[in-house]
């Protein structure tokens, strides 16, 4: 109910400052259902990868961003039957009256991210354009106002007043209704959105957006957003069980091995890659054989050699102030580090100073100062030790179950989530402290501990590979435009040479002989295309690659067409593509579909239309 009434109080705001605007649109309606459907319940194939079971509002296949008007073969999710094209009325945010606001509010965030700065300035460059806030469901936070029955707020519009609705219910029952103004109201407090680069626009350029039509609330203060995080090479699928499930994992190895291996790995600048190999790596070699090496040797000898009590420093060298000095340092460092939001940097410096340490006990050579120089062992020993009491602070944020075993071995009072980071690395009262027998931290992992999840996941590959197989089987409609361009890649040709006939090169087959459907002709889908670049391609003298716009998206096409027009000729013009064939490689290079050209005894042109059309209009 908060939810409801916030939402609400914030699409009427918006109504009453003059922010919203109403349009008359297309959307698929399910008559058998009785139901226009939301973007998640339209299946169909993907308009960029040709997957057979990409949604309405995604691809998990390829990750594009989808629209269910632009599914290939589109069908209900509900009943699978195929969907018709049906009007109706919804308000819209029109986000390009925003856009110089966004662009000026941007501009004063100079230490965002680059890859959440870049995404944004590349929506602007094509311009923002209304954002449609409604849909018609029979579920979901009701328009609030006269005559709009049926129609529910958009789910992307409501998520985000999420927020500050659970803030609010939370203040409520604290007794506080207020409270929720203390964070969304006062201009002290920081907003900070932790996502993935798939939502930066809703929280960077939407969302914003929502809160400047309304007013008098926080704009974000930092949204620091990852890429994508793939898993042995390929991406992350739960719907097709690629994935590492958390049960399945916890039931085998404690969480801060992960975790620290996600740490060292987060994909703050670009995608990155989650292996056993590397899990396996980090746990070994760096836990186990850096950290938990240091931990042990320390503690082990302070046991053998001192009854378990650790000794006091006495007087200390210059290379224990030095320790000291760089144990302080490196912590204000890995804490900079973690309030820029680079986590990944941070796991590499605290992980620096362990080795730091290793190399400091490996320089006092207490095995040795033993005998020659009791008072230098003892105080290295003690130095150590207030190392290993520092490292559970510094590693708490990265392997706070590890730090916590640290800091109770350690016998230190409270626990390490209750110690301040900027005193962390001061002199403690150690020196007396009895400590128990030393346990191993973090045990090495064996090629045979990981067999079963390398095994699972070949499996799992071997069945997407089989389901991709058949997904890439060209559908009828389009089966004889496709073999068309697979002869002409065969011959050398591109495939936009193979979309006419050349005049005379079957004498003894007239153009009109090979028959098809119409309902063969309707699945190929034909689309507006404005070329926006154009190039020659090194070595291949016939062979030109076209950036083509198609309105939602961007596609490369390699076309047979430098012997009849130069690269910089074609920039701006209309061309005609077929959209829906499979990608084929030419040369190596990937073409997106094939645009159309007339042969008139070997001479090409390009097939345009006789109007101006917007780019991704329909050919029919």
């Amino acid at each position: 109910p908060v939810h409801y009434e916030t939402s609400q109080e914030f699409f009427l705001a918006l109504d009453r400052n003059g922010k919203l605007r109403t349009k008359e649109v297309e959307q698929l309606y399910c008559a058998h259902d009785k139901m226009f459907l939301a973007d998640r319940y339209v299946k169909g194939r993907c308009p960029v990868c040709a997957s057979a079971d990409a949604r309405g509002d995604q691809c998990e296949k390829c990750g594009s961003s989808l629209e269910p008007l632009l599914l290939k073969e589109p069908r209900c999710g509900i009943c699978g039957r195929v969907p018709m094209v049906k009007t109706t009325k919804h308000w819209f945010l029109p986000l390009g009256e925003f856009q110089p606001l966004l662009e000026q509010w941007l501009a004063s965030k100079p230490e965002w991210k680059d890859n959440v700065m870049n995404y944004c300035r590349g929506w602007f460059k094509e311009g923002l354009r209304d954002r449609a806030i409604t849909r018609d469901y029979d579920w979901g936070v009701p328009v609030p106002l006269p005559g709009a029955k049926g129609k529910v707020l958009y789910v992307w519009f409501d998520a985000p007043i999420g927020y500050i609705s659970s803030t609010k219910e939370w203040a409520r029952n604290i007794g506080q209704p207020d409270r929720w103004r203390d964070y969304w109201c006062n201009k002290d407090c920081e907003l900070i959105h932790f996502i993935g680069k798939d939502n930066i626009v809703f929280h960077a350029i939407f969302w914003p957006a929502m809160l400047m039509g309304v007013g008098g609330y926080n704009l974000p203060t930092q949204i620091p957003a990852n890429e994508f995080l793939n898993l042995e090479g390929r991406k992350l699928s739960t719907s097709r069980n690629y994935a590492v499930w958390l049960p399945d994992y916890l039931s085998k190895w404690p969480a801060d091995l992960l975790r620290y291996a996600l740490a060292a790995n987060l994909p703050e600048g670009k995608d990155a890659d989650f292996s056993w190999n590397e899990f396996q790596r980090l746990n070994n070699d760096e836990l186990a054989d850096i950290l938990g090496n240091f931990i042990n040797r320390t503690l082990t000898f302070v046991t053998a050699r001192f009854g378990g009590v650790i000794p006091a420093p006495g007087t200390l060298s210059d290379a224990d102030r030095q320790m000291h000095a760089d144990l302080k340092t490196g912590g204000e460092e890995v804490g900079a580090l973690i309030n820029a939001f680079k986590i990944r940097q941070a796991t590499a410096r605290v992980m620096d100073i362990t080795r730091t340490a290793n190399r400091y006990f490996d320089a006092a050579q207490p095995w040795h100062t033993r005998k020659t120089d009791p008072a230098r062992c003892q105080a290295t020993l003690h130095v150590c030790c207030q190392v290993i009491r520092t490292l559970a602070v510094y590693f708490h944020p990265f392997i706070p179950f590890s730090a916590e075993r640290i800091w109770n071995m350690m016998k230190q009072p409270g626990t390490v989530a209750q110690q301040s980071w900027l005193t962390a690395a001061d002199p403690a009262p150690l020196a007396g402290v009895k400590l128990d027998t030393p346990e191993i931290l973090f045990r090495k992992l064996e090629d045979a501990d990981l067999a079963e999840e390398h095994a699972r996941l070949t499996a799992v590959v071997a069945e997407i590979e089989a389901q991709e197989k058949v997904d890439r089987q060209p559908s009828a409609g389009a089966s004889a435009a496709a073999a068309a361009s697979e002869g002409a890649a065969r011959r050398g040709q591109s495939s936009a040479a193979a979309a006419v006939a050349p005049k005379g090169s079957s004498p003894d087959l007239p153009a009109s002989s090979v028959k098809i459907s119409i309902d063969e002709f309707a699945k190929i889908d034909l689309r507006v295309a404005k070329v926006l670049t154009a190039e020659s391609i090194p070595k291949a003298d016939k062979l030109l690659r076209l950036t083509l716009s198609i309105g939602a998206e961007t596609r490369q096409v390699v076309a047979g067409i430098a012997k009849h027009y130069r690269p910089e000729e074609l920039a701006g013009k209309t061309v005609v593509l077929v959209a829906n064939l499979q990608p084929a490689k030419l040369r190596g290079i990937e073409s997106q579909g094939m645009i159309l050209c007339a042969d008139d005894g070997g001479t090409l042109s390009l097939i345009t239309v006789e109007r101006e059309a917007a780019a991704g209009s329909k050919v029919k």
